[in-house]
């Protein structure tokens, strides 16, 4: 960067940007400088217009009078390129006066004989004032342009340092040296929390000395500037008394953060002067802050396929090999049980205990084997046209030992229409239901299994009048090994939900979960209902007449 350096009136070299970068408070200082009145400009103009003066009497026997007022008119543009318009305004009226003292007829005096001079003088101190306004506007430009250059020069070199950031920490230590650097200023990012409020990063011992603190009314602004997305704090109309600048970084999703800054320097005009490089900056740091974020979420997204694949290929191996042994032992139990001569009391309790618990472990199993095949996409659908009632019967009976001591009342709307659905698989989704509202109601409570046809849907519902669901758990509960009570000392591993709404969406309904008229829990699913087939017409023989299915 070329500069004028005040001892030497010299062009100083430098690297186009690094001298920029490195050099930016004591450039802003020359710029501000160089409107202020300094004697020593002024000598300078006035030394080189009488030093013209000399130069040009040995040479007033060569050279006519117009060629030596262009000697004056050079140095006034050497003047104005050098030192500015000032200075060159007071160089030309020097010269003026020196050309008329040394050079028009009478010489060293200022009586004029020609009214011709008078014209020249005119002209000469007006082409002078010309030619130093245009030159210091030169001046203004080349210097805006190599700020421009140097501000540009910074912005690439903070992005190329942010495009390679992979880590929060590593965005954090780049704008605070950035900033350091160009602005001469402290800066700290401040990130939300999970409720959306900001808080300072933790420093640690050898960062602690040259950190940016705040207190709790400067994080007060902060908030605000996050909240609003507007900037608040020094050089701004929000609380400019503040000794913070805070700039919201607004990403293209959303508000990532707030950038607080502390100059140190008093110049306010700092900040204002350069607000669009600061929200240049606050944007770049934006961006990088949202990049890393979703690097994070692929990257735990990635972690938990890995980890799903993983349980499930073990849940897989565990119950093919777990099954076998343990249908073996509910038979050998069930055996045992029934064996001649017949048990004593006591050995047949213990009979029974053992045949009651090989059996929960072999539902445990095949609920295993069961969502591993779901999750690997195994499942098929075995899809009939049925009534809906049937089902029911056939899941009561299978649950029938559970409901013991339970009430179970079935409101199933008159006239259901035929549905296409797996028996199997559905029967397996009633059982699941209704074990599950059995193992979670105190005894003596009552069970309700409701139906009815609405629009295109069967509704279905299996409610209960016990505890209920616990509050904002409605929708955890079926996911994968998630149970209603965190810590319940029923069996269980908290798969019977999940399977029950992969069944469900795999017929094209819909399961959720919530509270009954009763106050208990709640379990509701729908099915799709279509138009069944039309049953072919039979003659007097049994013959089919026509076949009428769509």
């Amino acid at each position: 960067m070329s500069r004028f350096h005040p001892k030497n009136i010299s062009w100083t070299q430098k690297a186009p940007a690094e001298g920029m970068i490195e050099n930016n408070e004591s450039s802003y200082d020359n710029f501000v400088s160089s409107f202020k009145p300094d004697n020593w400009r002024y000598a300078w103009a006035i030394g080189a217009s009488l030093s013209t003066a000399l130069i040009a009497t040995p040479l007033l026997p060569f050279l006519d009078l117009a060629n030596i007022v262009m000697l004056f008119l050079l140095a006034v543009v050497l003047i104005a390129a050098r030192l500015g318009r000032g200075p060159a305004i007071v160089a030309s009226i020097v010269g003026v006066a020196a050309f008329d003292f040394f050079f028009v007829p009478p010489r060293f005096s200022f009586a004029v004989n020609d009214f011709q001079y008078l014209v020249t003088f005119a002209v000469m101190l007006a082409v002078g004032v010309l030619i130093g306004h245009l030159t210091d506007g030169l001046r203004a430009q080349a210097r805006m342009a190599l700020r421009r250059e140097s501000h540009l020069w910074s912005l690439y070199k903070y992005a190329r340092e942010l495009s390679s950031a992979l880590q929060t920490e590593q965005i954090f230590d780049t704008t605070r040296n950035f900033i350091k650097r160009t602005f001469h200023a402290k800066a700290v990012l401040l990130l939300p929390g999970d409720k959306g409020l900001l808080s300072p990063p933790a420093f640690s011992r050898a960062e602690n000395a040259e950190a940016l603190h705040l207190g709790v009314l400067d994080m007060g602004v902060a908030q605000w500037a996050f909240d609003h997305k507007s900037p608040a704090g020094k050089g701004t109309d929000t609380l400019p008394s503040s000794c913070f600048s805070f700039l919201p970084l607004v990403a293209p999703v959303r508000a990532r953060g707030v950038l607080a800054i502390q100059s140190d320097t008093d110049h306010s005009m700092l900040l204002a002067e350069r607000r669009q490089q600061l929200d240049t900056f606050a944007a770049l740091a934006a961006i990088a802050l949202e990049r890393v974020h979703y690097i994070e979420v692929a990257r735990d997204a990635q972690v938990r396929m890995e980890s799903e694949r993983l349980r499930n290929s073990l849940l897989s191996a565990l119950s093919h090999d777990l099954r076998t042994p343990l249908t073996s032992l509910v038979g050998l139990s069930e055996s045992l049980a029934m064996s001649r001569p017949a048990l004593a009391p006591e050995q047949l309790e213990l009979a029974e205990a053992l045949h009651d618990e090989a059996r929960r472990m072999s539902n445990l199993v095949s609920n295993l084997l069961d969502m591993a095949r779901i999750q690997s996409g195994k499942i098929n659908l075995d899809l009939q046209w049925q009534y809906f009632e049937e089902v029911v019967g056939s899941a009561l009976r299978i649950s029938a030992p559970l409901l013991l001591r339970h009430k179970v009342q079935t409101l199933l709307a008159p006239g259901l229409p035929l549905v296409r659905f797996d028996a199997v698989l559905l029967e397996r989704v009633l059982s699941n239901l209704v074990e599950n509202a059995a193992k979670y109601t105190p005894p003596g409570s009552r069970i309700t299994i409701s139906a009815k046809a609405k629009d295109d849907l069967l509704e279905v519902a299996v409610c209960d009048n016990g505890p209920g669901l616990p509050a904002g758990r409605e929708e955890a509960i079926f996911e994968k090994f998630v149970r209603g009570e965190r810590e319940s000392p029923l069996p269980g591993v908290g798969l019977g939900l999940s399977i029950c709404r992969a069944l469900i969406e795999a017929h094209g309904g819909t399961i959720k979960a919530g509270s009954s008229p009763e106050a208990g829990a709640c379990i509701a699913f729908t099915l799709p209902i279509a138009m069944p087939p039309v049953m072919p017409d039979m003659d007097e023989g049994g013959a089919a007449m026509q076949d009428r299915t769509p």
